[in-house]
């Protein structure tokens, strides 16, 4: 790896579309990384892109990208079905990975990534930047003083209303579309992140849509011992995207899932806390950061999203595509 005299790490782009712009723009925010390269299937693409942030180097192809031996990890923004091969080729290059949620398009492909990550030595995770924000790192805190009692419900919830377009990303089944994948896992994780994410009862619905890809959807997941989740997803229809964790003593709102800017703490019908994010940029900072510190300290995986819970999580999501019997052209 090679590691500025600053101590920062060297990010290679993969993608130059929205979540990339992003994700780049608020490195800037990070201590220990810093972009240095972008890929795209077109080089022109990718000229525009490094010339928008200042990157030294662009290349026409994702192969010279992840060959570039300045580059130490790879942000992988390319959309779903392509996250496996995309990770694969970086890791067998001797890249590090940071891929776009959802990891893979199912459990399958994650567990060759990470056995090619064991093989190789190298970090690899799911930019699953959520569960790096202020506030959610605040609601753990919470829930691990037991400010709130025995956490017995979460509901959490991520709808949008996309435009009409059959061959759009969202409504593709060619390109993994629907709400499950794409919004869906959000909640999921979040339920994941409190109760684990292995449920013991999976009771789902769904509205698949003309294009053949799930517009809607309704989970409940058992985690034993009075505990469930009660998660929706949609990408034809708009939802508040808000989340409650319900306890014994209390419960925690986030106005805002995926994003979230502030989380409110209530004991005993009362509010007493509420804590509230001054973050500089979208937020995609402290994934980034996240992944420079693992992979400056030696680590394989983050502790905060390892490799065994993206793994559960997806496992979960095949077991719900499974009930609607829905799989993608490709798979």
């Amino acid at each position: 790896m090679n590691i500025r005299k600053d101590g920062k790490i060297k990010w290679g782009i993969m993608g130059t579309g929205v979540i990339a712009e992003q994700f780049v723009a608020d490195l800037v925010h990070t201590t220990n990384g810093e972009a240095y390269a972008v890929g795209s299937r077109r080089e022109g693409s990718a000229e525009e892109f490094a010339e928008k942030f200042n990157l030294p180097c662009a290349y026409g192809s994702y192969e010279e990208l992840v060959h570039d031996p300045e580059v130490d990890v790879i942000y992988i923004a390319t959309p779903h079905p392509f996250h496996q091969e995309n990770a694969m080729n970086s890791l067998r290059a001797g890249k590090s990975v940071l891929c776009e949620k959802p990891f893979t398009v199912n459990s399958n492909e994650l567990e060759l990534l990470i056995s090619m990550a064991r093989k190789q030595g190298l970090f690899l995770m799911e930019a699953m930047w959520m569960r790096f924000l202020p506030p959610m790192v605040r609601v753990k805190q919470w829930l691990s003083e037991g400010r709130i009692g025995d956490v017995r419900l979460v509901k959490a919830e991520f709808g949008i209303m996309s435009d009409w377009d059959p061959e759009g990303r969202l409504l593709n089944p060619d390109l993994a579309g629907g709400a499950l994948l794409d919004v869906g896992i959000y909640p999921v994780s979040f339920a994941s992140m409190i109760f684990g994410s292995s449920p013991t009862e999976v009771w789902s619905t769904a509205h698949i849509g003309t294009t053949g890809v799930d517009e809607q959807f309704s989970l409940i997941l058992s985690y034993g011992s009075r505990r469930s989740a009660c998660l929706h997803g949609a990408v034809r229809l708009d939802l508040k995207n808000e989340a409650y964790i319900h306890g014994t003593k209390g419960y925690i709102h986030l106005p805002s899932l995926h994003n979230a800017a502030s989380a409110t703490l209530y004991v005993n019908g009362e509010e007493v806390e509420t804590f509230c994010d001054d973050r500089a940029g979208k937020g995609y900072s402290y994934e980034a950061e996240e992944v420079g510190n693992c992979i400056l300290n030696g680590l394989r995986e983050s502790p905060m999203m390892p490799w065994e819970e993206s793994l559960g999580v997806m496992r979960l999501l095949d077991e719900v595509r499974e009930q609607w019997k829905l799989q993608y052209p490709f798979e």
